[in-house]
């Protein structure tokens, strides 16, 4: 990522507000060309991941997932169900089941992989093997990253 871009997706980040559009069939008709994802860029899903989004997601939702500042390292993932793909979003899909993620986000998320486990005390989406992290919390939800 380029350092000039760091200090204003910092500054963003912790007033992030997030501008819904809804998805009509002339955003997808448009899809193709803006959700094309390069080798360098793109963020895959396990098997566990895209089986329990086909479970639990109704009907067009998909998995958003958003890269905030917070957290016990810096910076922390956010997830939730959502309708709406906006213009600067990257989609990445897998057997039908999706996840969207903004283009400041993808910068810390290049190369990731998104999963879903299941432990004795909770059940969740995470994201596993970010090598842009170069430390994280116990809780797997907040990283940092090397400036």
């Amino acid at each position: 990522m380029a350092m000039s871009r760091l200090p204003r997706l910092l500054s963003n980040i912790s007033r992030r507000t997030v501008v819904s559009q809804q998805y009509s069939s002339s955003q997808a008709n448009h899809e193709d060309k803006r959700h094309t994802a390069t080798e360098e860029n793109t963020v895959k899903l396990t098997d566990s991941c895209a089986r329990r989004l086909l479970e639990v997601a109704e009907c067009k939702q998909f998995l958003r997932i958003v890269v905030d500042g917070g957290g016990c390292s810096g910076f922390q993932y956010s997830f939730e169900f959502d309708e709406t793909i906006n213009d600067d979003d990257s989609v990445f899909e897998k057997t039908g089941a999706k996840v969207v993620v903004d283009n400041e986000s993808l910068e810390f998320l290049k190369g990731s992989t998104i999963d879903y486990g299941e432990e004795l005390i909770r059940s969740s989406f995470k994201v596993v093997n970010n090598p842009n992290a170069v430390a994280g919390c116990s809780c797997g939800t907040s990283f940092n990253i090397n400036i």
